[in-house]
C-alpha cells in the first residue's frame, strides 16, 4: 500500500509540474496567424544593385587585351635579386585568389576536398615556375566583388577567378595576356520560354556582385530587374527555387551549372566578348611579364590544352589558346 501512494503522488507531481500533459487539451497555448513564409535567400543577396558609386574619374581608352611581353624565365627557385618573384620566392609560398563556387574553372571536388579546375591549374603553373613545385601555393578564396581590393591590399600576389579584363580595371590593377575568352549568355530553367537576352525586360535576372555581368545586363534595351550575389552557386540556388527567372553570366560560368543541374539550359548567343586575365598589381610589372612568360610555356607545351580538355572541351566544345597581344 505505500508503494501505491507513492506512485499516486508521483502522478500528481508531475501534473502539477506540466498540466498539459494531463488534461485532453491539446491546442497550443500561442497560436499565430501565418499568413506567408517567405523563401530563404542566400546572404549577402541586393536587389537592385547600385551601380559603382561615385563621380569617378574618366576611364583612358586602352586595348584591354594587350599586356606586357614576356621576360624570359629564370630558372625555378632562381629568381632575380630584388624582384617580385624573388620576395614570393623567399616567403616560400605564392599566395592567389581564388574561386571555390564556380565548377570547373575553381571549385573545391568534394572527394578530395582540394581547389580544382582550369584556373586553379593557372596556379598551379605559376607556382612550378617560381618554386619547381607545383604545390607551393596558398589559396585565397574570395568573391568576384573582393577581386580587386585584393590586389591593392597586397593580400594575393595573383587573382586567377574568371576575371575580365577591362580598361576601368586595367586603370587599377594589372593583367597578363588573355588566357581564354568566354562570352556572356543566359541560363534558365528547362521549361522557361525565355529564348535570348532580349526577352528579359521585367524578369529578374541574377549576376555576382562586382562582375562586369552586372553591368552588361544593365545596359540591355530589355531592362530586367537585378538581383546581386556574392557568388555564382547563389545565382543557381535562386534559379531552382523559382526567386529569379534567370542567371546572366559568361557562358564557361553558366556552363558549370548546367553540369551541376540537368534541369537548367543555356538560351541565346553571346552578346558579350570576356578576355580573361589573370590579376596583378599595378606596381609588380615584373610579376606581370614572368606570369606571360609562363603561359606562353604552357601554351607551347600542350599545358593550357590538356587542361581545356580536362575541364571544359566537353562541356563547351572546341577550343584554341587565343592569341597573346602586347603593348612593348
Amino acid at each position: 500500500m505505500p508503494v501505491r501512494r507513492a506512485g499516486v503522488l508521483a502522478v500528481l507531481l508531475a501534473c502539477a509540474l506540466g498540466a498539459t500533459a494531463c488534461t485532453d487539451r491539446t491546442e497550443p497555448v500561442d497560436r499565430a496567424a501565418v499568413s506567408s513564409v517567405d523563401r530563404p535567400a542566400p546572404v549577402g543577396v541586393v536587389a537592385d544593385p547600385p551601380t559603382t558609386g561615385g563621380n569617378a574619374a574618366p576611364v583612358p581608352p586602352c586595348d584591354p587585351r594587350a599586356s606586357l611581353r614576356p621576360s624570359p624565365l629564370p630558372r625555378p627557385g632562381a629568381m632575380p635579386e630584388g624582384s617580385t618573384m624573388r620576395a614570393i620566392q623567399d616567403r616560400g609560398r605564392l599566395i592567389a585568389g581564388v574561386d571555390q563556387n564556380t565548377f570547373l574553372f575553381g571549385f573545391r571536388d568534394p572527394t578530395t576536398n582540394k581547389l580544382s579546375g582550369f584556373d586553379i591549374d593557372r596556379v598551379y603553373e605559376i607556382a612550378a615556375a617560381l618554386f619547381g613545385d607545383a604545390n607551393r601555393v596558398q589559396f585565397k578564396v574570395i568573391t568576384s566583388a573582393e577581386r580587386i581590393d585584393a590586389l591593392k591590399r597586397g593580400d594575393v600576389d595573383v587573382v586567377v577567378r574568371t576575371m575580365t579584363a577591362t580598361c576601368a580595371r586595367w586603370a587599377e590593377i594589372n593583367f597578363s595576356a588573355i588566357y581564354y575568352t568566354a562570352g556572356q549568355r543566359v541560363l534558365v530553367e528547362k521549361e522557361s520560354p525565355i529564348a535570348s537576352a532580349d526577352q528579359l525586360g521585367g524578369q529578374t535576372v541574377c549576376a555576382a556582385k562586382g562582375s562586369t555581368s552586372l553591368n552588361k545586363l544593365r545596359e540591355l534595351a530589355a531592362k530586367p530587374r537585378l538581383l546581386a550575389v556574392d557568388n555564382w552557386s547563389d545565382c543557381l540556388v535562386l534559379l531552382q527555387q523559382g526567386q529569379v527567372s534567370a542567371v546572366s553570366t559568361d557562358d564557361t560560368i553558366l556552363a558549370g551549372m548546367v553540369a551541376q543541374d540537368p534541369n537548367v539550359k543555356l538560351v541565346g548567343p553571346r552578346f558579350t566578348e570576356e578576355p580573361y586575365g589573370i590579376g596583378i598589381p599595378k606596381q609588380s610589372e615584373d610579376m606581370v611579364r614572368f606570369v606571360n612568360g609562363v603561359l606562353a610555356q604552357s601554351i607551347a607545351a600542350g599545358s593550357w590544352t590538356a587542361s581545356y580538355d580536362l575541364w571544359l572541351r566537353a562541356k563547351i566544345g572546341e577550343a584554341s589558346p587565343p592569341p597573346a597581344t602586347y603593348r612593348d
